[in-house]
C-alpha cells in the first residue's frame, strides 16, 4: 500500500487543496465570462452560474469542510467581481447575498454530513427546486431589492425578478452538472466514448438553432438534450443545458438567433423568454430524470429479488413446483436433483399424479380438486418416485396462486420435502405408543384392565347397543369388609387378597367380548354385552361361587372367608341416556346388596326379598348354565 500511494499521482496526494484551488479559479471566472457574455441591456445577467458552482461543492463535501469553501468561495467572487469594475461595497453586497442565498439551499438540502444529492429522487429535486433555486434566491433577492430601492430609488420588483430568474436558473443548471463532475459519474470515459453521438447531437442542434434568425427552432434542442439525459445521465445533460445556456445567452444579448425574430419586444423581453426557455427545458429533464431514475430504483430491486430468488432456490433441499390447475408442472427448481434424482428439464409438462404413488394418488387429487374449487391450500403426505423408480416420502405444502389482474386462481405452488425419516421416526414412536398403551390400560396389580381401559370398552360397547338394540349388562363388586382384611393381615396379603378376586371372575368371564376390570381401590366391575338380568345374575352368582371355593381366611367377615358382594344392572342403550346411566343402577344394586349383609347378589330393579341370613360356605358346588 505505501508503495502504491508513491506512486499516485500528486493530485491525489493534495487533492482537498486541488479542490480549493478549482473552486477559486472557477468562481472567478464565471463570474467574469457570464459578466462578459450575457449582460442584458438592462444590466442583468440571464443565468448566474457561480453560485450553483459553490452549492455544488458545497453538497458533495462533509459539513466540517464548509468554512473552508465558504471563505474560498467569498474571495472568488470579491475577485471576480473587482474584475468587471463593480465597486468595493457592491461587490461585498452582492457576495455576501449570494453565500446567503447558497448556504440557505445547502443547509436545507444536507441534513447530515454523509448525505449526497440525488437529483433522480423526487423527493429531494423537490426540495432543491424548492430551497435552492426559489427560496434562497428570492430571500437574496427581497434583501437587495430593498436596499437598491433605498439607495437607488430602483424598481423593487423588477430588481427581485431579475436577481431570482437569474440565480434560479443558474443553480439549477449549474448545481447538477458540478455535482455530477465532483461525484465522478462523468470522469467515466467508457460511458461516453460508447454514446458520445448524443452530446454531439445536442451541441450541433444547439449551433443551428441560433446561428440563424430566420426559423424559430428553439424547442428542437429539447428531444437532443432528453436523448443524453437518457444515454448518458443527468450531469451531462446539465452540462450540455449550461452549454445551450451560454450560447443562447451570447446570441440573446447581440440580437442573434431565433429570439432575433421578435422586433416587437425590448431586450428585457427576449431576455426573459430565453430565461423561460431555460426553465423549460431544466423543468423537462428533471421530471425525465425522477422517471428514469425510479425505474432504474426498479430494475435495481428486481435484480436483487431475482438474484436472492435464484440463491434461495438453487440452495435450497426443498424442490419448488408450480403447475396449472390441471396438474401440469410448469416449472420445477433445481433441487428436485437432490431430492429425487430429476433434472427439472425431465419433469416441465409432466402431470404432477405421474409421479404420486397409486396407493396415495386419490389423496392427492382430492387436494387438486379442492384447489380448484377455491381452497387456499394445504399440506399432504405422499409417496413419490424418484428418477430410479424407488418411492419416498414427501411432504408436499400446496398453495394456490392467483392471477395477479384478476384474482382468478391459475396454478398450484408445491413445496416438496423429503420425510422419509421423519416417517421412519414417526412409525417407530407409533409403535413404542402402541406398547406404552398396551401397558397403561393394564392394571399394574392385578393383570386385569384398569379404570381407563373399562371406561373406554363400557364407551364403545354402548355405542354398538345403542345401534343394534341390544342389551348391555353391568356388574360391579366389592370385596366385604377389606379394610379390615388389611388391618388383620397386611397390605402384602392385602394386594395378594385383590388377585385372588380378580382370578376368579376371570375363572367364570370367559366370553372374549366380556371384560373384567379394576374399578378402583377393592373394587371391580364386568362388562357384559348382549347380556340380559338373568343371565347376569348367573354370572355374578358363579363369580361369588369361585373365591368362596379358594376360602381365602378373613377372621373379619361373618363367614370367616373373603366373600364380595354384586350389584348387577342391565339396560338397551337408547338416545337420552348415557354409561353413566347404566353404572348408577349397578351401584344402586351393590349399595342395597351390602346393606343386606353383603356376601351375596342384588339386581338393580327386582323387588325386596325379605331380610335372610346369608348362604355362607357350604353352597352347592355346581357350575351355572349361561342363559345369555
Amino acid at each position: 500500500m505505501p508503495a502504491k500511494s508513491a506512486r499516485s499521482p500528486w493530485w491525489y496526494k493534495h487533492a482537498y487543496l486541488v479542490r480549493l484551488v478549482g473552486l477559486f479559479l472557477s468562481v472567478t471566472l464565471s463570474i467574469v465570462c457570464v459578466n462578459t457574455s450575457d449582460r442584458t441591456a438592462t444590466g442583468s445577467n440571464i443565468i448566474w452560474l457561480a453560485n450553483g458552482l459553490v452549492l455544488a461543492f458545497l453538497l458533495m463535501a462533509p459539513r466540517w469542510r464548509w468554512p473552508m469553501y465558504i471563505c474560498v468561495s467569498f474571495f472568488g467572487m470579491l475577485l471576480g467581481s473587482l474584475l468587471i469594475s463593480e465597486s468595493l461595497s457592491m461587490s461585498l453586497l452582492y457576495n455576501a447575498l449570494n453565500l446567503v442565498e447558497i448556504l440557505i439551499g445547502a443547509f436545507l438540502l444536507k441534513r447530515k454530513s454523509t448525505d449526497l444529492p440525488s437529483f433522480a429522487d423526487y423527493k429531494y429535486l423537490l426540495r432543491f427546486l424548492g430551497a435552492a433555486c426559489l427560496l434562497g434566491p428570492v430571500t437574496s433577492a427581497t434583501i437587495f431589492g430593498v436596499v437598491m430601492h433605498i439607495a437607488r430609488n430602483d424598481d423593487f420588483l423588477i430588481t427581485v425578478l431579475n436577481w431570482s430568474i437569474g440565480d434560479g436558473l443558474g443553480i439549477a443548471v449549474v448545481t447538477p452538472t458540478f455535482a455530477a463532475i465532483l461525484h465522478s459519474r462523468m470522469r467515466t470515459t467508457g460511458l461516453l466514448r460508447r454514446n458520445w453521438i448524443f452530446p454531439t447531437l445536442a451541441l450541433g442542434a444547439t449551433a443551428l438553432v441560433f446561428s440563424q434568425n430566420r426559423l424559430p427552432l428553439l424547442f428542437l434542442v429539447y428531444p437532443f438534450l432528453v436523448l443524453v439525459l437518457t444515454r448518458l445521465d443527468l450531469g451531462w445533460a446539465a452540462l450540455c443545458t449550461l452549454i445551450v445556456a451560454i450560447v443562447g445567452g451570447w446570441c440573446t444579448v447581440h440580437n442573434l438567433g431565433p429570439l432575433a425574430m421578435a422586433t416587437t419586444v425590448g431586450p428585457e423581453w427576449k431576455t426573459a423568454i430565453f430565461q423561460l426557455y431555460l426553465a423549460g427545458g431544466m423543468f423537462t429533464l428533471y421530471s425525465i430524470s425522477v422517471v428514469f431514475g425510479n425505474l432504474h430504483k426498479t430494475e435495481t430491486e428486481l435484480r436483487q429479488i431475482a438474484a436472492l430468488h435464484k440463491l434461495v432456490v438453487d440452495n435450497s433441499r426443498d424442490a419448488i413446483v408450480l403447475g396449472d390447475l390441471d396438474g401440469r408442472q410448469t416449472y420445477v427448481s433445481p433441487g428436485i436433483r437432490a431430492l429425487a434424482g430429476w433434472d427439472p428439464k425431465d419433469l416441465v409438462g409432466r402431470l404432477f399424479r405421474d409421479l404420486i404413488h397409486p396407493a396415495d394418488l386419490a389423496e392427492v387429487e382430492m387436494a387438486m380438486r379442492a384447489l380448484r374449487a377455491g381452497s387456499e391450500g394445504g399440506t399432504l403426505d405422499y409417496r413419490a418416485r424418484k428418477r430410479d423408480g424407488e418411492y419416498f416420502w414427501a411432504e408436499g405444502s400446496l398453495r394456490v396462486y392467483r392471477d395477479p389482474a384478476t384474482g382468478r386462481p391459475i396454478g398450484f405452488l408445491n413445496l416438496v420435502r423429503d420425510i422419509t425419516e421423519r416417517k421412519r421416526s414417526e412409525e417407530h414412536l407409533h409403535s413404542a405408543y402402541r406398547a406404552m398403551e398396551t401397558l397403561v390400560v393394564v392394571d399394574a396389580l392385578t393383570g386385569i384392565a384398569n379404570r381407563r381401559r373399562f371406561d373406554d370398552a363400557l364407551t364403545t360397547e354402548w355405542r354398538r347397543g345403542l345401534r343394534e338394540g341390544n342389551k348391555l349388562s353391568l356388574l360391579l363388586i366389592d370385596a366385604d369388609h377389606f379394610k379390615r382384611y388389611n388391618d388383620n393381615y397386611g397390605h402384602v396379603r392385602g394386594d395378594s387378597c385383590l388377585k385372588q378376586i380378580a382370578e376368579s371372575a376371570l375363572d367364570v368371564v370367559l366370553r372374549p367380548g366380556d371384560l373384567v376390570a379394576r374399578y378402583g381401590g377393592e373394587e371391580f366391575a364386568v362388562i357384559l354385552p348382549g347380556t340380559d338380568e338373568a343371565g347376569a345374575r348367573n354370572v355374578a352368582e358363579d363369580i361369588c361361587d369361585s373365591l368362596r371355593n379358594r376360602r381365602l381366611p378373613h377372621e373379619g367377615n361373618a363367614p370367616g372367608i373373603v366373600t364380595v358382594s354384586i350389584g348387577c344392572a342391565t339396560i338397551i342403550p337408547q338416545r337420552g341416556k348415557s354409561t353413566q346411566d347404566l353404572i348408577e343402577a349397578a351401584d344402586q344394586a351393590l349399595y342395597r346388596a351390602k346393606a343386606r349383609g353383603r356376601n351375596r347378589v342384588i339386581v338393580a330393579g327386582e323387588s325386596p326379598q325379605p331380610e335372610s341370613t346369608p348362604i355362607a360356605i357350604d353352597l352347592p358346588k355346581f357350575r351355572r348354565l349361561d342363559p345369555r
